[in-house]
């Protein structure tokens, strides 16, 4: 059958350009024209005939049909010439748009062929031109001249939606005909050629509930009162088919995914009536008692909760609070509850939407009431004292076991257990007072003293007797009374001063009284004079009645070198009962003033030392200086008696004295060590142990033989040299000691200090000056001060 359709529209195709061509040429033979022109008239806009040139060679718009599948090439059309007799002689070209490629023509015949399928989506239309030329010469004998060669379009293409997937929202109990979302597809093929584009909306899943508009693709609701707490998605899919709709066209699908979104359609309902919770005596207010839920189906906003307690004997007892992540109400504590007074409560608690949608008010309350019943459970409750705390006065002084107070307390649960008091002994450290474990009553255990502790704060525990870890405390605050045991006593330590030149009834100072006690037991102090003295010469008192008394002169004229110091005794008495009072001594010294009353001197000794020193003084001062002159002669006396040592202990061998002196610099060559070993025992080298308790009566002179070059670089041989003169010099000083400054080294750039080089060496220097350096120096002196008998000797 497909051979035999492509073999029809072939001959469709060869008599189309048949009949193009005989009417080609019944027109060029009406207009009489030139052969190789087609001739054409139309009228102008003013009626007038408009003539325009035609072609010698025929030719038209041609149509191809896209997809063509068939074994051979598809004929689109024949150009002819009129010049063409069929000889051949005329070979026809064909150029533009696809030719050679998808389009070749016959150049003797000028049959055109498609040797490829076409496809309209892809290309619609190929412009090509053709010619006609002498086949020999390759003369045109015709011009070129375009033609069009159009794809035919085929219903190839099914429609596509835009998305392959869509999501829309439409709120519950929407009214029918509610638009939800629209949906679009779209038909690559040609909308200008019959149906092959026309689309057509239809539902194929989602009924009864939607419905889609056939030409639009709008989907609407199809059911009123849809409840999204009964279904709250729905999957709809839908079919655009081209060709109208009808059949043999082309269809594709998608799918819409429709959720139904929440509206406050629903109340909140509890899922029973009454709530039975319970809570203990001991609760602190605050405290958690329960939770109640009501159950609201609708979501977000709409499904808010707020609860409250709109009645019960419980109101004042209990509140309650929404929880708003879990919508629950949650009772809690108010107030502390006593299980001996009431045992039982009930509430009346609402719920109810926070957030109301008009449209549905008439839906009826969006609220419930639920009943709370809660039970108080009893507790093991500590003692309760009668009172929060308790405060007791006691005069100080009081006797041990004197009754301070009674505290009480009792044990508030049913049972009623005994209860045993203690002081807490972290309070009442110093252990005044004691407790009677029984009835509560505390006592003095000893004497209080106000003046020391006005208050003592005590903590008193009740602990029932069966159940030790059941217990209470009370603080206790106890007054101690004040007792008038204290007499009154100078404030200050007072020294007076009175001026030589003191006038009559002169007043020097003024003294003041404190107690100890309170003021209730010494409201004013009395001050007066022992009645011994109440006539004294010198100084009389007067009471200023305002806890102060005034001290005043009552004779002219006072001396301090017949007495300078007077002391005198002045009573003060309190107020309290009974009244106490004490004598309090006034120190009052005499002094020398200036004609202004001010102070000059109380030195009593002041006019003696500016007439001559006491006897005293100068017996001390030459004290003084007898024991300065005893000190001093003996320190002259021990130097004196100082001597040296006749005899050199061994391990004091002038022969290990050996110092070192490196100061001058020369390098590591200061450092060289050498082996001293040699030093230990030189008596025993040639068994000669010479006198050192003799003092040599004549000087030695040193042999020149053997003493050694002084640039000798060779330490050993120079200090065993030495050592051998020293040990034969029977003249050598027991007193000094050998001093080697021997080697300073070779790199040293100073020059050498050494005592024992410069012996060897001419030098200009006058040693004389150490004989009056002092003792110190007087064995250097004794060594160096002989060179003038050495170079007379030599």
């Amino acid at each position: 059958p497909k051979m035999k359709e492509d073999s029809c529209l072939h001959a469709a195709l060869i008599c189309l350009g048949m009949l193009c061509y005989s009417h080609a040429a019944a027109t060029e033979r009406l207009n009489h024209t030139r052969p190789s022109l087609h001739g054409h008239h139309e009228k102008g806009k003013e009626g007038q005939v408009l003539h325009r040139s035609k072609r010698g060679w025929v030719w038209n718009q041609f149509f191809v049909i896209e997809e063509y599948t068939g074994p051979d090439p598809v004929l689109v059309g024949r150009l002819h010439s009129d010049i063409d007799s069929g000889d051949g002689n005329i070979k026809y070209i064909l150029s533009g748009e696809g030719a050679g490629i998808i389009f070749v023509i016959d150049d003797k015949s000028g049959n055109i062929h498609a040797t490829k399928t076409l496809d309209r989506e892809e290309r619609a239309q190929y412009t090509l031109t053709a010619q006609a030329v002498d086949r020999n010469t390759n003369r045109p004998l015709e011009p070129p001249s375009e033609f069009i060669v159009k794809v035919q379009d085929i219903n190839d293409n099914p429609p596509e939606f835009l998305h392959e997937n869509y999501h829309a929202n439409v709120p519950e109990r929407s009214n029918v005909g509610t638009s939800v979302i629209q949906v679009t597809a779209s038909d690559a093929d040609d909308p200008t050629y019959g149906n092959s584009a026309k689309l057509v909306y239809s539902i194929l899943e989602g009924q009864p509930y939607f419905s889609v508009e056939a030409q639009t693709g709008i989907i609407r609701t199809a059911l009123p009162n849809m409840d999204r707490e009964a279904k709250e998605e729905y999957h709809v899919v839908i079919q655009a088919k081209d060709m109208g709709g009808h059949m043999g066209g082309l269809s594709g699908t998608t799918k819409v995914t429709i959720t139904l979104t929440d509206v406050n359609d629903n109340p909140p309902k509890f899922p029973q009536s009454v709530y039975q919770m319970s809570v203990s005596e001991a609760a602190v207010p605050g405290e958690e008692v329960g939770r109640v839920k009501a159950k609201d189906p609708d979501i977000g906003e709409n499904g808010l909760v707020a609860y409250s307690i709109i009645d019960g004997d419980g109101m004042d007892m209990f509140e309650i609070t929404t929880d708003y992540e879990t919508q629950e109400g949650v009772v809690k504590l108010k107030k502390l509850l006593d299980y001996e007074t009431k045992k039982s409560y009930s509430l009346k608690v609402e719920a109810a939407n926070v957030h109301i949608d008009p449209k549905f008010i008439s839906n009826g309350p969006f609220k419930d009431t639920v009943t709370v019943k809660i039970s108080v459970e009893d507790a093991d409750e500590p003692p309760v004292f009668l009172k929060p705390s308790y405060i007791f006065e006691v005069p100080e002084n009081a006797a041990s076991g004197t009754v301070v107070g009674k505290v009480h307390a009792k044990d508030p649960d049913a049972a009623n257990s005994a209860i045993r008091y203690s002081i807490d002994r972290h309070t009442d450290l110093e252990r005044y007072f004691s407790i009677s474990a029984e009835d509560g009553n505390i006592k003095t255990i000893k004497a209080l003293d106000r003046e020391e502790m006005a208050w003592h704060n005590i903590s008193v525990f009740a602990v029932e007797v069966h159940k030790q870890h059941q217990e209470a405390k009370v603080p206790v605050a106890i007054k101690v009374v004040d007792v008038n045991d204290n007499a009154p006593k100078f404030a200050a330590a007072y020294e007076a001063f009175v001026c030589e030149n003191a006038r009559s009834n002169q007043q020097f100072i003024t003294i003041s009284a404190d107690d100890k006690d309170d003021s209730a037991n010494g409201p004013r102090f009395i001050f007066s004079l022992p009645p011994e003295i109440i006539h004294n010469p010198n100084f009389t008192l007067r009471d200023n009645r305002d806890n102060t008394a005034s001290v005043l002169v009552r004779r002219e004229g006072f001396s301090r070198q017949k007495q300078d110091l007077y002391l005198l005794p002045i009573v003060i008495s309190d107020g309290g009962h009974p009244p106490l009072s004490s004598t309090n001594t006034l120190t009052i010294r005499v002094c020398g003033c200036d004609s202004n009353g001010s102070l000059l001197s109380c030195n009593a000794e002041a006019y003696i030392l500016n007439a001559g020193l006491s006897t005293g003084a100068l017996i001390a001062i030459l004290a003084c200086i007898v024991i300065l002159l005893v000190i001093v002669v003996l320190f002259v006396t021990l130097k004196r008696q100082k001597k040296e040592p006749l005899i050199v202990f061994e391990e004091e061998d002038v022969r290990e004295n050996i110092i070192t002196y490196d100061d001058e610099g020369g390098g590591e060559e200061d450092t060289e060590a050498f082996d001293i070993a040699t030093l230990q025992n030189p008596d025993g080298i040639n068994g000669f142990i010479p006198r050192k308790d003799i003092k040599p009566e004549y000087q030695y002179m040193p042999r020149p033989g053997l003493r050694p070059a002084p640039n000798s670089v060779d330490v050993d041989d120079f200090i065993n040299t030495r050592i051998q003169e020293a040990d034969n010099d029977p003249t050598a000083p027991p007193y000094d000691s050998i001093q080697i400054y021997g080697y300073e080294g070779r790199g040293s750039v100073a020059g050498s200090l050494s005592s024992l080089e410069s012996a060897t060496t001419d030098s200009d220097l006058d040693y004389d000056y150490l004989q009056n350096w002092g003792p110190r120096f007087k064995k250097l002196a004794d060594l160096y001060g002989s060179k003038d008998t050495f170079d007379d000797d030599s």
